[in-house]
């Protein structure tokens, strides 16, 4: 490939990057359906041309963006379960990095719980499937830490590593909607045991 033909494809990207962040800012502030591809382009500086030259239309820009946010958080997730260290360590990991990419990326979560509510869920029809196929790998790969917790003997056998995987993802998942709606109120644990002591802890004093 020539330097020129590399400058060209440098430049696209640039283009295409600058495209879908402004149409997320415009989507989270208004609502996809509130958002034209017209508004996208004069908000982004572009020729309306130069939007469909990436993107056929707005539901086509709008599942590319949550793709694209989407292969951001399954590879941090992965790499931080997959990361060297025993069982504990790799959960901890998580429990941070679930944390660390949800605020971090709060106006796409924030985007995507909207518009998957309600008369829009058909909005994502074929995406979401492809969205929930990577939570359902992830939660078997969480299952795989517990399942090697116990055969270790580190943890007790209260359940299914499956069920556990799913118990825990949820327990992250509830203390950051709740920080969503309330940061100041619902601060995110620092400490990653604050959650997984829920697990890890009884709650009956025995």
């Amino acid at each position: 490939m020539s330097k020129e033909s590399t400058r060209r494809e440098r430049e696209k990207l640039r283009q295409r990057q600058e495209i879908m962040a402004v149409a997320l800012n415009l989507f989270s502030e208004k609502g996809y359906h509130s958002v034209s591809m017209h508004e996208i382009a004069a908000k982004a500086e572009f020729a309306i041309g130069t939007l469909y030259k990436f993107f056929s239309n707005k539901e086509e820009l709008y599942k590319a963006l949550l793709l694209e946010q989407s292969d951001r958080f399954d590879a941090a997730l992965f790499k931080a379960i997959e990361s060297p260290g025993d069982e504990i360590m790799k959960l901890r990991r998580y429990v941070q990095t679930k944390g660390e990419v949800f605020q971090n990326n709060a106006a796409t979560i924030r985007l995507y719980f909207a518009e998957t509510r309600g008369a829009s869920f058909n909005l994502l029809a074929g995406l979401d499937q492809v969205i929930r196929n990577r939570i359902e790998r992830f939660l078997h790969q969480l299952a795989e830490i517990f399942e090697s917790g116990i055969r270790a003997g580190r943890f007790h056998p209260i359940a299914e590593p499956y069920i556990l995987a799913v118990a825990l993802d949820n327990l992250c998942s509830t203390f950051l909607f709740l920080w969503l709606e309330n940061p100041e109120k619902h601060v995110y644990p620092e400490n990653p045991d604050t959650i997984l002591n829920i697990l890890f802890k009884a709650l009956v004093n025995p």
